[in-house]
């Protein structure tokens, strides 16, 4: 049930809404292409069972775990506001 001037289940269409948002842009994030044979960061030779399993990828695994640290502090999500503040 929702308050005020919103709709009965405003509250999870918005919830829906940003787990869209969230999919769409770990998807726009996927590598595509052809995988390189060497990391575009260090150089260093990317396995070839990495380059099956990961269609496009660019980086060694190194590489790719500190691209994805950095990426987890600035998720670009505004985890504390409230949903029902969202709503009003």
């Amino acid at each position: 049930m929702a308050g005020g001037w919103a709709n009965d289940g405003a509250v999870q269409e918005q919830i829906d809404s940003s787990l869209e948002d969230a999919v769409q842009r770990a998807r726009s994030q996927l590598p595509r292409g052809e995988s390189l044979s060497h990391c575009e960061e260090c150089d260093a030779a990317i396995p070839e069972a990495r380059r099956q399993a990961v269609p496009g990828v660019r980086l060694c695994i190194a590489c790719q775990s500190a691209h994805d640290q950095e990426q987890a502090r600035f998720s670009g999500y505004n985890r504390r506001g409230s949903k029902d503040s969202q709503l009003r």
